[in-house]
């Protein structure tokens, strides 16, 4: 047996029915016990992100650059290559049970950086941290502090898979096909941009994310869009037959082999949790050091980037897939995006190559951060720098080398994040309750 079979074998029970009960339960059960605000306040947070230019109270980066930099790792290659690798192989209704996660995945987003904001702390040099492992911790009490260093273990480990040498390697991919630039010369440019930004820490990664996040989503989504109104007698149909695939399996046909309701299911749940990370617990880290006097405010803030991530680009691209017919075309992740823009526009692999590498570059960005964060918690201030070069020669790595089962290990690894994370959102899920409703029943009509 094979390593990737052995991890594809793993990868089933991890991402198997009881994992994908715990990250929708816990994300309806927030939900309830929210009374629907995240779906409620979707307008007040983005009254609040557009004001959030210049935070109040303690913090080292604007409540918006927080989300830009919390986007800044959302958004990447599973907006493009998860998307399509959920379609490929569950059908059209993986997109459906995206929503879905997506729907509940807002009230697990915002719980995550409520308490991100409520327990953190500040370092030796001054900054601002928190997260999953500090919430956990202070929140539950030393007796639980294992669970806390079992999330920094494995987030600091799936950052160098999910955020850094698939990242690296979808880039290094897609300028090769389209440009034919070298794959070493990708490895050496991104890695030398990395190395820059990760000099400046957090206040520079949030400016970077700040600016890019919302250009290379604009530029993304004028492409699909364009895309769409060309085929806008088709866009209907199409979300019927994502609504109908959820529920029915697909026959094969073309070069699709075929899927279960079941595959449909696991497919738009794991994928959707990739490209959104809603209970991975990675997004509070970025949101904990935000400028804010309020850990509602931030929550609210936070919950903006499942719907930008998911309900927004994740939907364009499957729609943009199942018009063009490229779902069922038998290619795999980025080839079939690539091909469904290529269908529909001029120099659309172009595109395509352009907006993966930019989402990459900027998720490589956000989850140095992250992993950085965990590794913190787990050795001190002394780790930053080692951990820093290390992250920064992986990028090369993941550029030039074959990472056949890095996608697998980074699904895993992502699976495990989640568990922890989930169980102390779980257990403080009393507290997010009591801070929300002491917020918003203060002076819910100025709301």
């Amino acid at each position: 047996m094979t390593l990737q079979s052995v991890i594809g074998s793993i990868n089933s029970v991890v991402w198997g029915p009881l994992m994908l009960c715990l990250i929708l339960g816990t994300g309806f059960y927030l939900s309830v016990g929210l009374r629907g605000l995240p779906i409620r306040k979707i307008g007040y947070g983005f009254r609040l992100l557009f004001k959030g230019r210049k935070g109040s109270g303690e913090g080292d980066i604007s409540p918006f650059n927080a989300l830009m930099t919390s986007l800044s790792a959302t958004v990447g290659t599973g907006n493009i290559v998860g998307v399509a690798t959920a379609i490929g192989i569950g059908g059209p209704g993986a997109l459906f049970w995206m929503w879905c996660t997506a729907l509940v995945g807002m009230a697990t987003k915002y719980g995550e950086a409520v308490l991100a904001v409520e327990y953190r702390e500040t370092d030796e040099r001054g900054k601002k941290v928190g997260g999953p492992m500090y919430y956990i911790r202070n929140g539950l009490g030393p007796k639980w502090a294992w669970l806390a260093c079992l999330f920094a273990v494995f987030g600091a480990l799936a950052g160098f898979g999910i955020g850094n040498t698939v990242q690296a390697h979808s880039v290094a991919k897609a300028l090769h096909s389209s440009f034919s630039v070298p794959e070493y010369l990708s490895g050496l440019v991104i890695m030398l941009l990395v190395g820059a930004v990760l000099l400046g820490g957090i206040k520079r990664i949030a400016h970077v994310a700040g600016t890019l996040v919302p250009l290379m989503a604009s530029l993304y989504l004028l492409a699909t869009i364009a895309i769409l109104l060309m085929n806008i007698t088709a866009v209907p149909e199409a979300i019927v037959l994502v609504v109908q695939s959820a529920f029915s399996p697909v026959a094969a046909g073309g070069g699709f082999a075929g899927a279960t309701i079941m595959m449909a299911l696991r497919m738009g749940v794991a994928r959707g949790v990739f490209s959104n990370e809603a209970g991975l617990g990675s997004a509070p880290i970025a949101h904990a050091a935000a400028e804010t006097d309020s850990p509602v405010k931030q929550g609210t803030i936070a919950m903006l980037g499942t719907f930008i991530d998911t309900l927004v680009i994740c939907t364009m691209t499957g729609l943009v897939l199942i018009i063009s017919s490229a779902w069922s075309s038998g290619e795999e992740g980025a080839a079939i995006t690539t091909l469904a823009f290529t269908t529909e526009l001029p120099f659309g692999d172009k595109i395509v190559s352009i907006c993966l590498a930019l989402f990459a570059f900027t998720t490589i960005l956000g989850w140095s951060y992250y992993g950085e964060r965990c590794a913190e918690y787990l050795f001190g201030v002394r780790v930053i720098v080692p951990f820093r070069l290390l992250w920064v020669v992986a990028v090369y790595f993941g550029a030039t080398g074959q990472i056949g089962t890095v996608w697998g290990i980074a699904d895993l690894l992502n699976g495990l994040m989640a568990i922890p994370n989930l169980i102390g959102l779980l257990l403080l899920s009393p507290i997010i309750f009591k801070l929300t409703h002491a917020y918003f029943g203060q002076s819910e009509c100025q709301k």
